[in-house]
């Protein structure tokens, strides 16, 4: 069957950029796929996580943060990270896709490498950790199948990061060394903790299975693999692999150390020593392993690899070293020759291995162009070599309409000279309409506001011309043009509440009540309060109260006489005007005001609601009667 059509994801479009056009490899971890970014017009490679670590939002935030810092890894031996993103149950990396074979394949084909050839291949894979080992980095996870050789040559590193990613699932211990088992540290299978020496010890594996064709443990299990990493040591290449020169032995030796201090200090440091050995070792006649490296004694029995089958080209360890020794005899007397003849060419060996290195693409970075206007942005990018697309722009409340909002690859990014990228345009703010409200219910309006995307703040007042529940109004008002995710307030109806008319005059009283389209009725009655003033009400104060409703107010008798205080001073003995303060006129003042003055001027103040304008509409007492003693209390409605 071909698993390629069936492949749900084969004909997609993730994302909104990336189709999806076939099925290159699946791993443990993840599935590669062939995509064509539609935005830039550009093969890419996506690698999609399977469905259980993607679910996984632990795994999910490492797996972002893990993916930008391997896009801002530049070096011409790792796979660049283009972008990183989901679409819904999809979590993907946008890589550069690497026409070629990774390393695995070319070992199932060829079987072991010639010592220089493995190398070749090692130097620029050191090159590559090394990069990132001096940006803080650790891979964890080298092994073959990461390593990429591309058709025209060269050697590319893949999935920096994602083991560390993957250590922040819920995955078991067991779950995450079965795939890499085979090259996994001493200290990562007893503790699970890795640094750079870790991806370092991994590379000496990888070296020996390029030597040998073969890992140095094999198990039933993958326990039992990961047991022989930690109490067995690495065995010498040769003897596996009898033309292996002693320069790659010990070479694999330092780097396979059990002890991480023991080891190269980091990539860097193992690669100056592969460069040594590749410049040592002869040109011609195969590996020349025979002539510079035997060892005089029969080899030591190769530890950890007794369960393993013999290699196909591999005769028994003991006929093929005596070979070895009796070379090492017969040449024993040139070694002082090898070592001067090795200085005389050093130099010109230099020269030639930094031609292998240069002889790499050019990269430059991709200018920071964000802010500047689309046209002068475009033109300057396009004047140093590149090519230049302008795609669909994006709403930004920072960035003015007409300038560069981003650009993909993202500024700072190292690319090939030449290489092509997007500018993103800004939209500038993103504008909607408020829609009308009038009459809706709170939750009408939210909703309404919210598929307009806007937000809102529910603000209720007292009203009797709209019904209890509705919206009287919005602000910033009905048609009118805001951002977008503005907040805007919603005033709803909270009906009328009968306001406290206690101690007002009557026919102030009456003209409020009539003002809110209420009925009024009065009854007099005598009273020791003051005349001609409210005593009682129904309905009671806050009350609610429909308009055209009737209301009673109970008044006491308007014939007039001046109130007790008025004829009598504080010791209850006839009044002394000397004494009195006068009251000054507050009404239409703002509340907080006309408190602060009378306060000021040592009177008491009390506050009654009345439509609750923070406006004076009235007070008590007010002129005529405007001479009260110090100290007296002032009623103030608003």
């Amino acid at each position: 069957m071909d698993t390629t059509t069936a492949d749900p994801l084969v004909g997609r479009l993730l994302d909104g950029r990336y189709r999806v056009e076939s099925r290159i490899a699946r791993g443990g971890m993840a599935t590669v796929y062939l995509a064509l970014d539609v935005r830039l017009d550009r093969t890419v490679a996506l690698k999609v996580m399977h469905r259980s670590l993607a679910e996984d939002p632990a795994f999910v935030r490492r797996f972002i943060g893990e993916a930008k810092s391997v896009a801002s890894l530049s070096h011409p031996n790792v796979v660049h990270v283009f972008d990183q993103g989901t679409d819904n149950d999809v979590v993907y990396l946008s890589m550069e896709y690497v026409p070629g074979r990774t390393l695995r394949d070319i070992l199932r084909e060829r079987g072991r490498l010639a010592a220089r050839e493995a190398l070749e291949i090692m130097i620029p894979v050191l090159a590559a950790l090394g990069a990132a080992h001096q940006a803080g980095m650790v891979h964890r996870d080298v092994k073959p199948e990461n390593v990429l050789l591309t058709d025209d040559g060269r050697v590319k590193v893949v999935d920096f990061g994602l083991a560390r990613a993957i250590e922040a699932t819920n995955q078991t211990r067991t779950g995450m060394m079965i795939g890499t088992i085979g090259y996994m540290s001493p200290e990562q299978v007893t503790t699970g903790g890795a640094d750079v020496r870790s991806d370092v010890y991994s590379a000496g594996i990888m070296l020996f299975e390029l030597i040998t064709g073969r890992q140095p443990y094999e198990g039933q299990t993958p326990m039992a693999v990961a047991y022989k990493h930690v109490h067995e040591t690495v065995p010498p290449a040769a003897s596996l692999a009898p033309d292996t020169p002693q320069l790659i032995d010990m070479l694999i030796a330092q780097a396979t150390a059990h002890e991480p201090e023991r080891r190269y200090q980091d990539a860097s440091a193992m690669l100056v020593a592969a460069v040594d050995a590749h410049r040592l070792l002869p040109r011609h006649g195969g590996s020349g392993a025979h002539q510079v490296t035997a060892s005089p004694m029969p080899a030591p029995p190769v530890t950890g690899v007794h369960a393993m089958p013999s290699a196909p080209q591999a005769a028994p360890s003991h006929t093929l070293i005596q070979p070895r020794a009796e070379v090492r005899a017969e040449r024993r007397g040139f070694r002082p020759n090898w070592f001067l003849i090795g200085l005389a060419i050093m130099m010109a060996a230099a020269i030639g291995l930094t031609a292998y290195f240069v002889a790499q693409p050019t990269y430059v970075q991709i200018p920071d162009l964000v802010g500047q206007n689309v046209t002068t942005a475009k033109q300057a990018a396009a004047s140093k070599g590149f090519k230049v697309t302008v795609v669909d722009g994006q709403y930004d409340d920072k960035v003015a309409k007409g300038r560069v909002l981003s650009t993909d690859p993202p500024a700072g990014t190292s690319v090939e000279e030449a290489s092509a990228f997007s500018i993103v345009p800004s939209l500038g703010p993103k504008l909607v309409t408020v829609p009308g409200l009038r009459d809706l219910t709170e939750e009408q309006a939210r909703t309404q506001l919210a598929d307009a995307g806007l937000k809102a703040k529910v603000v209720k007042m007292e009203n009797l011309e709209v019904e209890r529940g509705k919206v009287l109004e919005s602000r910033p008002a009905a048609g009118e043009q805001v951002k977008a995710g503005t907040t805007v307030e919603v005033r709803i109806s909270n009906g009328m509440l009968m306001p406290d008319m206690a101690g007002l005059p009557r026919q102030e009283a009456e003209a409020h009540l009539q003002g809110l389209g209420l009925g009024v009725q009065v009854q007099e009655v005598d009273d020791d309060a003051e005349p001609c003033t409210v005593i009682a009400q129904v309905p009671k104060a806050k009350s609610p109260v429909t308009k055209g409703q009737q209301t009673q107010l109970t008044v006491v008798n308007c014939g007039f006489s001046l109130p007790d205080w008025w004829m009598r001073g504080n010791d209850g003995e006839a009044r002394d005007d000397s004494g009195f303060s006068t009251v000054p006129s507050v009404v239409g003042k703002n509340l907080k005001d006309a408190q602060q003055e009378l306060q000021q001027l040592g009177f008491k103040v009390k506050v009654k609601r009345l439509l609750g304008t923070g406006v004076v509409r009235f007070q008590r007492p007010g002129p005529p009667l405007a001479e009260v003693p110090p100290g007296s209390t002032v009623t103030l409605w608003h």
